[in-house]
């Protein structure tokens, strides 16, 4: 998968002979944290709804890492009763579970006015509920771990602040990072540590699976463009060493980029004067059409009209073009823009 990242040491982030799960594993952060375990020695079982494209993740891991272990289960994990299955499984096949990293969801990038409340259920099904069904199914398993179970809940940096034009993706996240802190102290005391992780910008190709509305080539342009400019965005290899690192240690919390941190620092600090520069950014996004068309996804929406504007999308999304290849964001017949 790309550039191989180097081996952890061996010691006290060795895994091996552990049992990790990761919810939303098949591709783009969830595949990069795979490998990251892997890499330790971890038995690992990636879950995610699409199987064919489980496949082409574990095929991927295996390729890199041949004697790894690595299962596969097709989980929808906005259900609970899909996610009990999932765990009841691992137990059976792997003896126990000692690590989950709960990392599904969708980005869905639009005005507000071409936004409905459905909009919203969907990402609180898909990134919240997906989160607290890997949790609640996942600690009494994670309990019994002989070595102490690890929780590890992504949330993003739009769940430290709201941002514009990712208002249904802020609004979960903000509440899978409420979700991770209040775990850590509900389980204060036992040997369960939860890890609340809020990244910044990742190249990984995931602007091809996101769902655009409003003015979609305009939105896709400017998302797909930040989200690849090296000084914004964060390399996502790295950024998944990090994760896995720190859910190994048992850190409470982990903010990664120098943006996210920034911006947590910010609205910290001074949250009315972080929300008014958000709604000055807000104005400088394209404008909702006056005929919303719904929302599509990013593989099937054409790139930028406009010699100059094209020019710029490619540069700055050259990185997560890349990426899309590398950790399973393309599908086989998504050509490359």
């Amino acid at each position: 998968m790309g550039q191989a990242t180097p081996l952890p040491r061996r010691g006290a982030d060795d895994l091996g002979g552990r049992s990790a799960v990761v919810a939303g594993g098949s591709r783009g952060l969830g595949l990069l944290l795979a490998d990251r375990l892997t890499a330790r020695g971890c038995a690992v079982t990636l879950a995610a709804r699409d199987g064919a494209e489980l496949d082409r993740a574990r095929a991927k891991l295996l390729k890199r890492q041949p004697a790894a272990t690595v299962r596969t289960a097709v989980c929808d994990l906005r259900e609970r009763a899909d996610v009990r299955d999932l765990f009841t499984a691992t137990q059976d096949a792997c003896g126990g579970v000692d690590l989950v990293i709960a990392n599904a969801g969708i980005i869905q990038v639009a005005p507000l006015e071409s936004l409905d409340a459905a909009d919203f259920d969907d990402a609180m099904r898909s990134i919240f509920y997906a989160a607290l069904h890997t949790s609640l199914e996942a600690l009494p398993y994670l309990k019994e771990s002989a070595s102490g179970g690890r929780l590890a809940l992504i949330s993003s940096v739009g769940g430290l602040l709201g941002v514009p034009h990712l208002l249904p993706y802020a609004c979960a996240k903000s509440a899978v990072g409420t979700l991770a802190e209040g775990l850590r102290a509900e389980t204060s005391g036992t040997e369960v540590s939860v890890t609340a992780v809020y990244p910044g910008l990742m190249r990984t190709g995931s602007h091809l699976h996101a769902m655009f509305g409003g003015a979609q080539g305009q939105e896709y342009g400017w998302f797909s463009t930040v989200a690849g400019t090296p000084l914004v965005s964060m390399n996502a290899q790295r950024a998944a060493e990090r994760i896995v690192r720190a859910t190994v240690r048992r850190r409470a919390r982990l903010v990664l980029t120098p943006a996210a941190r920034a911006a947590d620092l910010a609205h910290g600090i001074a949250p009315a004067a972080t929300t008014r520069l958000s709604g000055v950014a807000a104005r400088l996004l394209p404008r909702a059409p006056v005929r919303p068309r719904g929302m599509r996804e990013g593989k099937d929406i054409d790139p930028p009209r406009g010699p100059v504007a094209r020019s710029v999308q490619r540069a700055g999304s050259a990185l997560n073009e890349r990426a899309a290849d590398a950790y399973n964001e393309r599908d086989r017949d998504t050509p490359e823009r």
